[in-house]
């Protein structure tokens, strides 16, 4: 088997392709987290805590006379709590489908066994 066919058939296995497809929606998903924190969280939880420290974003937040950003280290907290209760809470909603499917009712035992149980049970009763 030559080089290119061993990578095609390694680059289409499901797994890859699965893989590339979580990465790519991954990545958009950051964006939106990273909108949804410096765009509408930020502003709306820490206006008032910014205006008294006369600043406009959080990134101004800096221990006076070093270089520490510690308001970039609070925004990015605030981005990895978001995605983690996203993914909390997307991977609840999945296991719980999986838990109904996993609840239906087993399908009833076929006749031979049925019949072999009631054997079972009347030879234990005759003891």
């Amino acid at each position: 088997m030559g080089l290119l066919s061993e990578f095609k058939a390694f680059a289409m296995r499901g797994n890859v392709i699965d893989l590339a497809v979580a990465v790519v929606i991954g990545g958009a998903f950051g964006k939106i987290v990273s909108s949804l924190v410096d765009d509408i969280i930020t502003p709306a939880i820490l206006t008032p805590a910014l205006n008294a420290a006369k600043l406009s974003d959080l990134s101004q937040l800096v221990i006076p006379g070093t270089a520490i950003k510690y308001g970039n280290f609070l925004s990015q907290v605030i981005s990895f709590l978001i995605i983690a209760f996203a993914l909390f809470i997307i991977i609840k909603a999945i296991n719980s489908t999986k838990k109904k499917e996993v609840a239906a009712a087993p399908p009833a035992p076929p006749k031979e066994e049925v019949l072999l149980t009631e054997i079972r049970d009347l030879l234990k009763e005759r003891k």
